[in-house]
């Protein structure tokens, strides 16, 4: 991403639903299916400017990976150097079976072969190690706020679940979230892509750049949460989890 979407992001995240709802869902997730230990290690990847790494930090040791100098200058300000990595050529410089948890929040999205950066989970990951990823859902919602973002896609459940063969891992959970919303994002974003001019840049305070009044906010952030954990197999949604235990 651009500095701009990272410093963006970073006025947001504390507050903004989105963030603080995915934030707060994988946390739930984690305590859930395993819950960390001092003596743990998690590694977070794509890891931005820190912010869900920075709260696992009173749970478990922390790693952070990034590969984009504008993510890199905040990881450094929160983090020592020794839980920062650098991709090595296209792996991550960690032994094989050295970590209990990986997570990539709006990640995988960001690469062009999301399945071999899977696959360098299932390397990393012990035997029971957990790995839970959120991703943006459904071309439908496409828009210049992808675009922004530098995504290569949206994804549907089965697309996403593809990425992590039975042979490899037990999916706990892959389902759809923020299904609540997904009309009104569907709404704005469309009226946003046919008002704006094809030739000009993409306006930059877009809806997803502002925080809801707070009444909203908060009525936002609640059903982005509970909604995470819910067993009804939605059928669309503007996010999706997936939460896998490697074999």
């Amino acid at each position: 991403m651009d500095a701009a979407e990272y410093d963006n992001i970073a006025a947001l995240e504390q507050e903004h639903w989105y963030y603080a709802g995915k934030r707060r869902f994988v946390r739930d997730w984690i305590q859930k299916a395993r819950p960390p230990q001092r003596e743990n290690v998690l590694l977070d990847c794509g890891a931005g400017t820190g912010a869900f790494a920075k709260e696992m930090e009173g749970q478990c040791r922390v790693l952070v990976l990034d590969d984009h100098e504008e993510a890199l200058r905040y990881l450094r300000s929160r983090f020592r150097p020794d839980q920062i990595l650098s991709l090595a050529g296209d792996q991550v410089p960690l032994p094989d079976g050295s970590l209990e948890y990986v997570t990539a929040l709006d990640v995988l999205e960001h690469v062009p072969d999301d399945g071999a950066v899977v696959r360098g989970f299932h390397r990393l990951l012990k035997s029971g190690g957990l790995a839970v990823v959120t991703v943006p859902a459904s071309m439908a919602l496409w828009s210049d706020w992808d675009v922004a973002l530098h995504h290569f896609r949206r994804y549907d459940r089965a697309q996403l679940r593809a990425l992590f063969p039975s042979s490899d891992w037990e999916v706990l959970h892959a389902n759809y979230t923020n299904v609540l919303v997904y009309p009104a994002v569907w709404a704005v974003r469309k009226w946003r892509g046919w008002r704006q001019d094809p030739g000009k840049k993409a306006a930059v305070n877009r809806t997803e750049d502002r925080v809801p009044p707070g009444w909203l906010n908060a009525l936002l952030r609640a059903q982005f949460t509970a909604l995470a954990h819910w067993r009804v197999p939605f059928p669309f949604g503007v996010s999706l989890v997936l939460v896998a235990r490697r074999r």
